[in-house]
């Protein structure tokens, strides 16, 4: 499938005018010369979508025939997060194909190294929206495999360009480690990751670790310990990406032999100044998912 090797959720340089509304203009987003979309579309100067079915078609008339007849209002599958107008929808690339696929077509624009378009049945979206009186706007989503071998819990991740910059793609990126601490497991995006990719989940899992170690509590006028076992445990974090990130921001010393992890001044106030900025966060009490065993192919 395609990947977050490809386009980070949010630094894909997509330029948007100041005070430009996302919701206008939704349907001229695609530029067709770059999608895999039926070729006597290609050459077209705009490709238009229906934003809640995704539904394409070559002309504003049928565009607007087709809104007529389309009555949703919302992704299809089933609505597993809401925290003020900002959802989450999960649906099954084999039970609702037509949109699974529409949905892999309009992120092949964006994203350059995706390859799956139409075999969506062994694969989970997740589709993030915002919510006004007109319906659920697509914001982004990620893509898991119903099984992975290599503990990958984002197959594919991209936050459409009105939306970009603005703390999206990073609560895409939460997102997929909340649900892989309700299946009980650590999660790893598929690698190898682009250049982009590496630097949102860099800068996600530098801010969730960070957040773990600065909340630590001394006892008895103790260093405060934790092992990377329990910080991977607690943040559903690979231990491979918690070594890796540590070794980053180079927190690891040695000191009368055995390691240490250090938190200079620069460091928290880094981090201080950082997670004031992120005001978009996901409430677990909000989530409401249950696992499914997906190695029984009677589920799928």
């Amino acid at each position: 499938m395609g990947d977050p090797r490809t386009a980070g959720p949010e630094e894909d340089p997509v330029p948007q005018e100041r005070g430009q509304d996302p919701h206008q203009e939704r349907t001229s987003w695609v530029p067709p010369r770059l999608s895999p979309y039926p070729q006597e579309l290609t050459t077209l100067p705009v490709l238009y979508l229906c934003e809640f079915c995704l539904k394409y078609g070559r002309s504003l008339k049928c565009l607007q025939r087709h809104l007529t007849k389309c009555d949703l209002r919302h992704p299809p599958g089933n609505e597993i997060y809401r925290k003020g107008t900002i959802s989450f929808f999960e649906i099954d690339g084999r039970k609702n194909k037509s949109y699974s696929q529409n949905l892999c077509l309009l992120a092949k624009c964006f994203l350059d190294h995706k390859t799956l378009y139409y075999d969506t049945d062994p694969f989970l979206f997740y589709v993030m929206t915002e919510y006004d009186c007109k319906g659920f706007h697509i914001v982004g989503y990620f893509s898991k495999e119903k099984e992975s071998t290599e503990d990958y819990n984002v197959a594919c991740i991209l936050t459409l360009p009105p939306y970009q910059r603005r703390g999206y793609g990073k609560l895409l990126i939460e997102f997929s480690y909340e649900l892989s601490k309700v299946e009980g497991k650590t999660g790893t995006p598929e690698k190898p990751l682009s250049d982009l990719g590496l630097l949102s989940y860099r800068s996600y899992w530098s801010q969730t670790i960070l957040e773990i170690l600065m909340g630590l509590k001394s006892e008895s006028g103790e260093r405060p310990q934790i092992t990377i076992n329990e910080i991977s445990e607690i943040t559903s974090i690979k231990k491979e990406d918690v070594i890796s990130t540590l070794q980053y921001l180079n927190l690891i010393n040695y000191y009368k032999g055995q390691y240490i992890l250090t938190l200079s001044e620069d460091i928290v106030d880094g981090h201080e100044r950082a997670m004031l900025k992120r005001l978009l966060r996901i409430d677990s009490k909000c989530l409401h998912f249950t696992p499914k065993d997906w190695s029984k192919r009677g589920k799928w």
